[in-house]
């Protein structure tokens, strides 16, 4: 085989397995990790079930590749364009926004591919609630070095409780989700998005030393 069509080969192979991947994190967001059956899996990427087992040898490998691949997707979609905006306050923000967003555009017909894995595993063990950890602790850290980064540009006072504030932030994310999907007011469902929006907002304008530097609602 010439490397031009050992290439195309590749090629087609990755954008089968992105294709896989996409519905598997759009699957798991409803379904969770372990709704993720072949049989599901097959008829959303309209491909065959001996189809997988070019990609990954069982259930498990499939998972973790799914939760790696819901992170790429976290990072392109809500903190690649918040880290546009300028550091301090104004990028915090920029990242919760971003990440409501995600939600109000409907990117995951469940809401939230990590909230959903994060109920599904908390109480388990193996691997993948190791995944899933670990992606949660690397989202709190990542929020609270933008908090410090703040306070180091002097936008937050000294003294901030870092940690706190990233828990805030987060809880004030994750418990949208759940509101908007369960508390359904008809047009009036993305409701839950604007509160959390305004709190974190007021929560952020409250703490700042410069309150001018967001907006006011």
């Amino acid at each position: 085989m010439t490397a031009t069509k050992e290439d195309g080969r590749r090629a087609r192979g990755q954008r089968s397995r992105e294709a896989i991947l996409a519905q598997a994190v759009a699957l798991a967001s409803v379904h969770g990790l372990d709704g993720l059956t072949l049989g599901r899996l097959a008829e959303a990427a309209g491909v065959s079930k001996s189809g997988f087992f070019a990609h990954w040898r069982d259930k498990e490998e499939l998972q973790l590749d799914a939760i790696a691949w819901a992170h790429r997707q976290w990072v392109d979609l809500i903190v690649r364009p918040a880290l546009l905006e300028p550091a301090g306050l104004r990028r915090l923000l920029a990242l919760h926004e971003h990440r409501i967003r995600f939600y109000t555009d409907g990117i995951l017909p469940g809401g939230c591919f990590f909230f959903a894995a994060q109920v599904e595993y908390d109480d388990r063990s193996g691997p993948v609630r190791e995944a899933v950890a670990r992606a949660l602790s690397d989202w709190l850290a990542f929020l609270e070095r933008l908090v410090a980064e703040a306070v180091a540009l002097g936008e937050l006072p000294e003294g901030t409780d870092t940690a706190q504030l990233a828990y805030e932030i987060d809880a004030l994310g994750e418990t949208s989700v759940t509101h908007a999907r369960l508390l359904r007011h008809g047009d009036d469902e993305p409701r839950a998005y604007a509160m959390a929006r305004r709190a974190v907002l007021h929560r952020l304008r409250g703490l700042a030393t410069d309150p001018s530097l967001l907006p006011e609602g």
